[in-house]
């Protein structure tokens, strides 16, 4: 298995069932911190966006809820998720919440914002809706932050030319 890729992690889906990473080989990732009670939420509606336009492509959206930032993810477990799906009708995977900064990071943040880890990026989380684009391979290839929105011509286009790649 690839070092510097993150389909070497396993993580944690809300119903506490682990997952490998693997299952989204040869598929173009946006891997996002996300929180319920943060100024940025709104972007859930546009993630949701951004994934129904790319529907049919190998892609995906997989959201990971933290409460790093400000408290900002009071809600535990399935209400989150029920919180996401009736305010903003998402439809992509929503992990367990997950810790994405400091010491206790999930060990797929650590890989995420460690440049001698995954090879590409020196980028923790500054704060909620930091997002993290991977590539078919699994590799971690650029990262936005909060303020940059899904919807966005930048993230868009860098997404598309992901999918372009031949897959290995």
């Amino acid at each position: 298995m690839n070092k510097k890729s993150v389909h070497q992690f396993d993580v944690q889906k809300m119903n506490g069932e682990s997952m490998s990473l693997r299952e989204f080989d040869n598929k173009v990732l946006l891997i996002v911190n996300t929180a319920t009670d943060c100024g940025f939420t709104p972007q859930l509606k546009e993630l949701e966006s951004l994934r129904r336009d790319f529907a049919g492509e190998d892609f995906e959206i997989l959201a990971f809820p933290s409460n790093d930032f400000g408290g900002q993810e009071p809600r535990e477990g399935n209400a989150i998720l029920e919180y996401c799906v009736l305010n903003y009708d998402v439809h992509f995977p929503i992990f367990d919440k997950t810790r994405v900064r400091g010491n206790y990071a999930h060990p797929l943040f650590k890989f995420l914002s460690d440049k001698k880890l995954n090879g590409h990026v020196a980028a923790a989380p500054r704060w909620n809706f930091h997002k993290y684009l991977i590539n078919r391979q699994g590799e971690v290839i650029d990262f936005f932050y909060p303020f940059t929105k899904p919807n966005s011509s930048k993230l868009r286009k860098r997404i598309l030319h992901q999918l372009k790649q031949e897959i290995i």
